[in-house]
């Protein structure tokens, strides 16, 4: 029988690495060894947060998604107007040569453009050049378990910061309103929260953004909720539900319709696809994983381990 292991250990538990081989990280244009793989303390990055990054999934040895996050990135970068010290091209070439110099065939990959070198100061343009360095390595996000039997999370008091204050389509390096909500979610002994926005609709969680199950019809927030514009969910909205005959619906929504609803999933690159069955003290449809959670993930599974779309 599966024991189920303690969140608070799983979330402290550094995920599995390639193992006893150097890892082998991709450092403004050259692969080093994970030892010398160094930013320095004057980085904007490190400062301030001052950057953008991407994870993006391996499978089969095939990019997931590659080319959307590479937009994503390229698009953060300049809405932060951070000018990326290399073109498209040779940071898709440079992924690939870090996947393939960690023998990885499944890996998960974290792409970073950071600030660079600058000022104790705040003035982002005092940085000359912006650092870029890519990690392909393993992870695990959740048990195992929790994709069989659901996991419960919770709603966080601490809200999502409005759009007016941050663009949430720029997935920053600043990350500091997301972990004040996670430590809210481990403090209650679960790996996730669900975040509202400060006029009280869901907006995501915080790593992952969220779907409802009402009447056979998917529903998920809409930009304006203050969302990530998530690479899974959007497979999920183009493509999966549409070749399962499911209908998709953005639409806002407040937590009472997602505690009546009748399943509830996560969706992420890390996270991929993961029924929720309880959120505080609210059981969610029957509880465990739904038959239409079920049915997505298994196709997202399919999908990716047959022929992983890289566009």
């Amino acid at each position: 029988m599966t024991q189920t292991r303690d969140p608070r250990a799983t979330a402290s538990t550094p995920p599995p690495t390639t193992g006893d081989r150097t890892l082998k990280i991709w450092l403004d244009g050259a692969l080093v060894d994970k030892d010398q793989a160094k930013v320095s303390v004057f980085d904007h990055g490190l400062l301030y947060g001052d950057g953008c990054f991407e994870g993006i999934r391996v499978y089969g040895g095939r990019i997931f998604k590659f080319a959307s996050h590479l937009r994503r990135l390229y698009q953060s970068a300049e809405k932060i107007r951070l000018t990326p010290a290399y073109p498209m091209t040779e940071i898709d070439a440079a992924t690939r040569a870090t996947v393939a110099a960690n023998g990885l065939r499944d890996a998960y990959i974290r792409l970073v453009f950071t600030r660079g070198v600058g000022t104790l100061g705040l003035h982002p343009f005092r940085c000359p050049r912006s650092g870029t360095f890519i990690i392909a390595d393993k992870i695990q996000l959740y048990p195992p378990e929790l994709y069989l039997r659901g996991m419960k999370v919770i709603v966080a008091r601490r809200p999502r910061i409005p759009i007016e204050s941050l663009d949430p389509a720029i997935k920053s390096l600043n990350y500091l309103n997301n972990i004040l909500a996670k430590i809210e979610a481990i403090d209650a002994d679960v790996l996730e929260a669900i975040m509202l926005n400060t006029r009280g609709y869901v907006s995501e969680c915080t790593g992952d953004n969220i779907f409802i199950v009402r009447d056979g019809t998917l529903f998920t927030p809409p930009t304006e909720a203050g969302i990530l514009h998530g690479i899974t969910r959007q497979y999920v909205i183009t493509t999966l539900a549409p070749a399962l005959g499911l209908t998709v619906e953005q639409r806002l929504m407040k937590i009472d319709d997602v505690l009546a609803a009748d399943e509830v999933f996560l969706t992420g690159t890390a996270a991929e696809i993961i029924g929720v069955s309880q959120i505080d003290d609210a059981t969610i449809g029957r509880g465990g994983v739904g038959p239409i959670t079920r049915r997505l993930a298994d196709a997202f599974s399919a999908s990716v381990h047959e022929n992983a779309p890289e566009d």
